[in-house]
Parts: C-alpha cells; structure tokens; sequence
C-alpha cells in the first residue's frame, strides 16, 4: 500500500562574496509529518531495569520507614550541610555517596552522640579504630567529634574494609561488629551472601545492615549499589548493559532523513 507524505524542504545555499571564494555545501533536510514517524521510527518502550528490594529485607525496611517516619523526615530537614561535607570527602576517596546513610542510623547525624561502650561523634568510632584512622583521641582533645575530620577517617575505614571484603552489604555489617564477625559468618554460612550468611551474624549487626538499607531507601526512594550483595549489583549490570544496547539498535533503526548536496566550487 502506498502511502503519500506531506513533505516540507528546506533548502540553504550561500552566495559568494565576489571578493572571497568559499566551499560550502547546499543542505537540504527533508522533514517529514507525524503520520510518517508513526510508521516508520521504531519506539522503545521497554522499562529500564530497577533495584530490587532483597525479599528477606522488604518487610523489615517498610516497617522500619513506618515506624520511625517522623524521626527521618526532622533528620531529613537538618542534613543538607552534613551530607555536603559527607559528599565531598567521599568522591574524594571514591567511596559511594549513599554509604553517607551510614551516619544516620550511627549517631542521627549528632557529632557529640555517645554510645554504652564508648563509641563516640558522628561516624561511632571507638577510640582504637579512631586512631589508627588518624583522629586524636587524649585527654580533653576528641577528633570524633569533629565533622569534618572524622569523615575523612570514616571514608578511609570504610575503603580499607571494602578493599578486604569487596561487598558494600558487609562492609556495613564489618561497621557494625568488625570484620572478625563477618569472617566467621562466611565461614559458617559457606557463602559471601549476606542474605544467607546474616543469621550467623550477631542481631544486632544484621538489622544494623537492614536499619541502612531502610534509611537508603527512605531518603533516595529506591535502591543502590550499597543496598545490593556483589552477585545481584553484577546481575543488575548485566542487565543494564543488554537494555542499553536494545535501545541503541532500537535507535539505529529510526528513520533520520537528511540529504546533503555535495560540495560545489562557488
């Protein structure tokens, strides 16, 4: 069946300047109506691949949300500045953004916060750890304390545990219960998973895990690398990579007419 198209052309040419001689070429582009991009320019409107939510975390994290709502909304408020700085120093050390999430659920954001055991400041450090990160902890003088700084110390632990465990779920749980905890899980599980190790872990340290994933989930409205075991952040890249190259051959497909003269001496 023949179809007929209204067709509207579109012609440019230059004229020389009788004192200056130019190579140019005269364009002519043919655009064509709506009726002929209907018919003819494939459209691709498959989804993009999404985040899932690991199913032994989906009612934890929306309970979790419900239930301490207003406390995340007033932290939400007050956490531009502090997630500033948090930002900054975390490019800087190539340390994912959200892992930023972690401050909330250890200190709500406080510098001066203090836990039973003595962990202390914005990041919980205990003073051990604090100084082998390079924070002074003597006498009247506490760089816990100090935003700033501490970060700094923070986004360095958090890289030498990743570099060690190479999996941002138990890099978390290694902040929580240290990663002699984590070991002997894996150990005992037979298995890097978290989801299948977490019940080898203390309590505490996997709804540690599950309290920053709800967080993560609260403030950004959908998941992350951080929120993903090592094997389904690679399965999501997969999938991501197969639907990036369907819509390039779904674009590769569009029909684009341009029509160009050839150069002519003027």
């Amino acid at each position: 069946m023949k179809h007929i198209f209204s067709v509207m052309l579109l012609c440019f040419s230059i004229n020389s300047n009788a004192n200056q001689t130019q190579n140019k070429p005269d364009s002519c582009i043919i655009e064509s109506n709506d009726s002929m991009k209907k018919e003819n320019v494939p459209v691709f409107e498959a989804p993009s691949p999404k985040i899932q939510l690991n199913k032994f975390a989906n009612a934890f994290v929306r309970t979790y949300i419900k239930e301490n709502n207003t406390g995340l909304e007033k932290l939400k408020e007050r956490s531009k500045a502090g997630f500033k700085t948090i930002d900054a120093i975390f490019t800087k050390y190539e340390i994912p953004l959200e892992l930023k999430y972690l401050a909330v659920i250890e200190s709500k954001l406080n510098p001066k916060a203090t836990s039973q055991v003595g962990a202390k400041g914005y990041w919980q450090f205990m003073a051990s750890t604090a100084r082998i990160y390079g924070l002074k902890v003597k006498g009247s003088i506490d760089e816990r304390t100090h935003q700033y700084k501490s970060t700094v110390a923070a986004a360095k632990y958090l890289k030498s545990l990743y570099d060690d465990l190479g999996d941002w779920l138990l890099v978390v749980a290694a902040y929580n219960s240290g990663t002699g905890y984590v070991y002997k899980a894996i150990k005992k599980a037979g298995s890097r998973d978290f989801w299948r190790l977490q019940y080898f872990l203390p309590k505490e340290t996997r709804n540690h895990v599950k309290r920053f994933i709800s967080v993560h989930y609260y403030f950004e409205g959908e998941g992350s690398e951080t929120t993903l075991t090592k094997a389904e952040w690679n399965k999501y890249q997969k999938e991501m990579i197969a639907f990036a190259a369907a819509k390039s051959e779904a674009n590769d497909q569009a029909v684009s007419v341009v029509v160009s003269e050839p150069d002519q001496q003027k």
